[in-house]
């Protein structure tokens, strides 16, 4: 059985085996690179062009150019995949503090995706060129930047165990947790952005009848509240993912 354990609320992992209490930090959690995002960003600043977007306007298109990598100031930006037949599906919800389009670095001509802004947003937009030249000569940055994307590769890899060996209510649990940033540097957001219970739906992996059976579960326990334009989740819901 895999328990899914929070590390003093650093962030929330996969772990092999063990109960919650018995669980061991991984090395890369001990090994925490701290950075100032904005003084680095500000070493760049003149190479990046700051850009809004407000709520819903898509940022990019799948199939558009891939000519820029975007960093997120404020907000947050939704990501997805349309298949040949037309199906939509959520590959992940990024926030503040993280990079996007980065798929233009490895050489790739057009979007493998498209990115929406969930939220009014605060980017900044840092052309192909500028930012291949930034990481080799901003080692700083540079270093954000690999810390940046091998984070989200680790989630990648924990989300595919919880999707392999947890139940459909705990992965809600951990997706909403995550959505109002439980884990990362800073206090947690009170309320996070409207979202639908179909694209909650599709990030877990079950129906939306599932999803709204489990909210439902959740707001009858005090898990969470709705109201003032968003969903707000309470730290209480950590007792569902970390529950046996």
């Amino acid at each position: 059985m895999v328990a899914v354990h929070v590390d003093t609320l650093s962030e929330l992992s996969v772990f092999d085996g063990r109960s919650p209490s018995k669980a061991v930090p991984t090395s890369s959690a001990k090994r925490r690179i701290e950075f100032d995002p904005e003084k680095i960003l500000a070493t760049i600043g003149a190479y990046g062009r700051a850009a809004f977007s407000p709520e819903k306007q898509t940022i990019f298109a799948q199939g558009d150019a891939a000519d820029s990598v975007f960093y997120i100031r404020e907000g947050k930006v939704r990501l997805t995949v349309v298949s040949q037949a037309g199906k939509e599906a959520t590959l992940g919800i990024l926030s503040r503090g993280e990079f996007f389009g980065e798929g233009c670095l490895l050489g790739r001509l057009s979007r493998m995706k498209s990115a929406t802004a969930m939220t009014d947003c605060e980017l900044l937009r840092i052309d192909k060129k500028v930012m291949t030249e930034a990481l080799h000569r901003e080692h700083e940055f540079s270093d954000m930047f690999v810390a940046n994307l091998l984070a989200r590769n680790m989630r990648y890899e924990e989300d595919l165990v919880d999707h392999l060996f947890n139940s459909s209510e705990k992965r809600l649990a951990r997706v909403l947790l995550l959505l109002a940033r439980f884990g990362k540097e800073g206090i947690p957001e009170p309320v996070i952005p409207k979202i639908s219970q179909a694209t909650l739906a599709e990030m877990i992996g079950t129906t939306r009848s599932r999803v709204s059976y489990f909210m439902n579960r959740f707001r009858k326990s005090g898990f969470v509240d709705y109201g003032g334009g968003g969903l707000q989740v309470h730290s209480s819901l950590l007792g569902v993912v970390l529950r046996d």
